[in-house]
């Protein structure tokens, strides 16, 4: 099994009900396995791909909102950063 192919099944296990989250990692994952295949170790050793796939930070916030009924309700709104290199 390629290490691509292992971090994709962790990602999958640590986040089994996020489809939309396996196929994102699915396509970036694939659009770099020429070079990730050719440099494995040095990817291995610096675990470049276990950091690129797990968030540098995860918000989870309340929206309460009120319908046009009159009658309020409460949302969970979600913020998730991988790369705080540019700024908030």
């Amino acid at each position: 099994m390629s290490y691509i192919d292992e971090i994709i099944e962790q990602v999958i296990e640590k986040n089994p009900d996020e489809p939309e989250f396996h196929q994102a990692v699915r396509e970036v994952l694939d659009s770099i396995r020429v070079i990730v295949d050719a440099n494995e170790a040095q990817f291995r050793r610096d675990a470049l791909l276990e950091r690129l796939v797990n968030p540098e930070r995860q918000i989870k916030f309340r929206v309460p909102w009120i319908d046009d009924q009159g009658n309020a309700h409460v949302n969970t709104g979600y913020r998730v950063q991988f790369n705080s290199a540019i700024g908030p």
